[in-house]
């Protein structure tokens, strides 16, 4: 009997208890929390770097590409048949390391 008529005398400091733990816990832990946001922010950060890479590998393709297309540019040409085929000039010694 002694518990009830405590609760009844403090609901408002007990309600004001559960509402703050309540509002904490959401703003730390919650999908919008503060755990969440740096969670979110190290991907924005990784999404980035990748799109930096991926840009990277385009404008290497492109370049390749420019060399490749209307105007062939022998010296590539000649870089690519040496690379994939081990073609060398009757003088030449080839060796191939990994």
């Amino acid at each position: 009997m002694r518990f009830v008529q405590i609760i009844s005398e403090r609901k408002f400091t007990l309600i004001s208890v559960f509402l703050f733990l309540y509002v904490i816990l959401n703003l730390i832990d919650g999908e919008r929390g503060l755990i969440s946001y740096y969670e979110k922010q190290k991907k924005i950060e990784q999404l980035f770097q990748q799109k930096e890479i991926i840009t990277n590998q385009l404008s290497l393709i492109e370049k390749k590409n420019k060399l490749l297309t209307n105007i062939v540019d022998t010296d590539y040409l000649e870089i690519l048949y040496r690379k994939k085929f081990m073609v060398g000039k009757s003088n030449e010694h080839i060796y191939k390391s990994n």
